[in-house]
């Protein structure tokens, strides 16, 4: 049986995983002008999606406090929070360094970190029922992780060298 906390944990991991992608697909197809500039401009400023994703924390939040869902209006709110977060961390390099490139890596570690958070409040609640031989292939299954994310962080180093500059360039060409 599925806890309530672990239901909402997932609605908000879905919905996370799926903004974070399609960000990065819209961010991608705009930079190499296969779809029209989407971004919004004020006075000439761009607006960076991150600003959206604060917004609509703030009404989740508001939500949360002020209305106490239950239910519904509960599962829609775990969608909405997971929507946010992916808007607020797919932007974190940026706002952690105050500027720069949209592809810092400060970003992708971000949204790993934010992944995995939901997904343990998603998935912890199984952890009760471990028992010694889900102990082993947990164990198993870490270290095939750590080595995959030590191959995983070499090869994007070496992938940064070669593609970061390519990026960055078609990033400034996209700019007005």
């Amino acid at each position: 049986m599925i806890t309530q906390s672990a239901e909402l944990g997932r609605r908000a991991l879905f919905a996370f995983i799926l903004t974070f992608v399609a960000s990065r697909v819209v961010v991608l197809l705009i930079m190499s002008r296969r779809i029209p500039n989407l971004y919004f401009f004020l006075s000439g400023t761009h607006v960076h999606h991150l600003n959206y994703g604060i917004f609509l924390l703030a009404g989740v939040g508001a939500y949360l406090l002020f209305a106490l869902p239950q239910g519904r209006g509960l599962r829609i709110a775990a969608l909405a929070y997971g929507i946010a977060m992916a808007l607020t961390f797919d932007e974190f390099g940026m706002w952690l360094h105050l500027g720069g490139s949209y592809w810092q890596r400060a970003s992708v570690d971000a949204i790993i970190v934010v992944a995995a958070l939901l997904g343990l409040v998603g998935f912890a609640a199984n952890l009760r029922r471990f028992e010694s031989r889900h102990v082993r292939a947990s164990i198993a299954l870490l270290i095939a992780v750590v080595v995959f994310g030590v191959v995983l962080y070499d090869a994007s180093v070496k992938i940064g060298r070669v593609e970061g500059p390519r990026l960055e360039a078609l990033e400034a060409a996209s700019s007005p």
